[in-house]
C-alpha cells in the first residue's frame, strides 16, 4: 500500500472510481459500467501522463471537497467543471479544466459543480491506489462491485495513490464543448412495434429529459408513442443506448449502467458518436433524435475517434 493519501472533506454526489468498464461479465448479469464519458476520462488521463486504462475520480453534478494529507501529486479535472485548489497557506486558486496542477501536502480541491453539464473527472499522475476486480477498478454501486466495497466515495474516507509525482511541468489542452439538441440514433429491433404516427413523433418532436435520470437510465418526458404490437416481449440481450418504450409510452435511455436484459420493446438505439453529448444533458434540457444508417454511425464514430487522439496529442507545456 502507498503512504500518499487523500482525506474526504465531502464526498460530493456520485463520486466513483471508474475506468473503461468490466467487460465479459454480462452472461453473469453483471454490466461493463465504467465511465459515463468516455473522451473526458481519456483525457484527463492524457494530461498527467496515465495509460487511458487507468482510473480516475467520476463525480456528478457536485464534486468531492479532498485534502492530500500525504505526499505530492499531480491532477488534472476535466468537463465543465467549476473548481478551486486550497493551498496550505489558504492561498486560493481558481482551477481551469483541462490543465494539471501540482498539489504539495496539506492542499484542498473542491470540486464545486459541474456548469451545464452532468460528469466530471479528476486523474492524477500514476493513478489511485485501488485493487480492480474482474480486471476493472470501476464501481458499480447498485450491485456493490468494484473497490471501496462496491461504494460511492463517503466522508473520511481515505483515497491512496500509487506514487509521489516526480514530473515539475504542467500541461493543457484544448477541447471543444458540443451542446447541439440534435442526438442521431439507429433504429431498434422492434421499431416496427410502433404506428407510423407514433415514428414520425419520434424522430420530430422535442423529448425533455426528465428528473429520473442516473447512471442506468435517462427517462424522457414528451408525447407518448403508440405501440401497435405488443407493450412487452421476452427480456433479450440489450445494449448501451438502447431506447426503451414501456407501456406508458415514453422513452427511456439505457445508460452506462444499463441491465443486461430487457423486456420492453426497442425503438431505437443512441448512436456512439452522440453518446457522450447525451449523457452531459442535465434535467430540463430538450433534445430531439435523428435517424442515420449504420454505415453512416460507423463512420461518424470513426471520424469521433481520429478527432480525440488529436485533441490528446496536442497536449502542451504550460508554466
Amino acid at each position: 500500500m502507498s503512504n500518499y493519501f487523500f482525506e474526504v472533506l465531502r464526498p460530493g454526489i456520485n463520486t466513483t472510481f471508474q475506468d473503461k468498464g468490466r467487460f465479459h461479465m454480462q452472461h453473469f448479469g453483471v454490466t461493463p459500467g465504467g465511465c459515463m464519458d468516455l473522451d473526458l476520462f481519456s483525457v484527463a488521463n492524457a494530461l498527467v501522463g496515465n495509460s487511458l486504462e487507468e482510473g480516475v475520480l467520476e463525480f456528478a453534478y457536485q464534486g468531492p471537497l479532498l485534502k492530500l494529507m500525504k505526499g505530492k501529486t499531480k491532477i488534472a479535472i476535466t468537463g465543465n467543471v467549476l473548481f478551486q485548489i486550497i493551498k496550505s497557506n489558504q492561498e486560493i486558486i481558481t482551477g481551469e479544466c483541462n490543465r494539471t496542477y501540482k498539489l504539495i501536502e496539506g492542499d484542498q480541491v473542491d470540486i464545486l459543480a459541474t456548469k451545464k453539464s452532468a460528469y466530471g473527472y479528476m486523474a492524477l499522475e500514476g493513478g489511485f491506489d485501488i485493487k480492480p476486480f474482474c480486471k476493472s477498478v470501476s464501481i458499480l454501486s447498485r450491485a456493490q462491485i468494484g473497490p471501496n466495497k462496491g461504494k460511492k466515495i463517503k466522508i473520511n474516507d481515505k483515497i491512496d495513490i500509487k506514487i509521489e509525482s516526480k514530473n515539475k511541468k504542467n500541461f493543457s489542452i484544448k477541447v471543444q464543448k458540443e451542446n447541439k439538441k440534435k442526438i442521431r440514433v439507429l433504429k431498434g429491433p422492434q421499431f416496427d412495434y410502433f404506428s407510423k404516427e407514433s415514428q414520425k413523433v419520434f424522430l420530430s418532436k422535442e423529448y425533455t429529459i426528465s428528473n429520473l435520470t442516473d447512471r442506468m437510465g435517462m427517462r424522457l418526458e414528451g408525447t407518448t408513442m403508440k405501440n401497435i404490437v405488443n407493450t412487452n416481449i421476452r427480456s433479450e440481450g440489450i445494449t448501451k443506448g438502447a431506447i426503451q418504450v414501456p407501456a406508458d409510452g415514453l422513452p427511456i435511455v439505457l445508460l452506462t449502467d444499463y441491465p443486461t436484459i430487457g423486456g420492453y420493446p426497442k425503438i431505437a438505439n443512441v448512436a456512439s458518436v452522440d453518446y457522450n453529448l447525451l449523457i452531459q444533458k442535465t434535467p430540463g434540457e430538450k433534445i430531439f433524435f435523428e435517424l442515420i444508417k449504420l454505415h453512416e454511425a460507423e463512420q461518424l464514430y470513426k471520424e469521433h475517434l481520429n478527432s480525440i487522439s488529436a485533441i490528446i496529442k496536442s497536449i502542451k507545456e504550460i508554466n
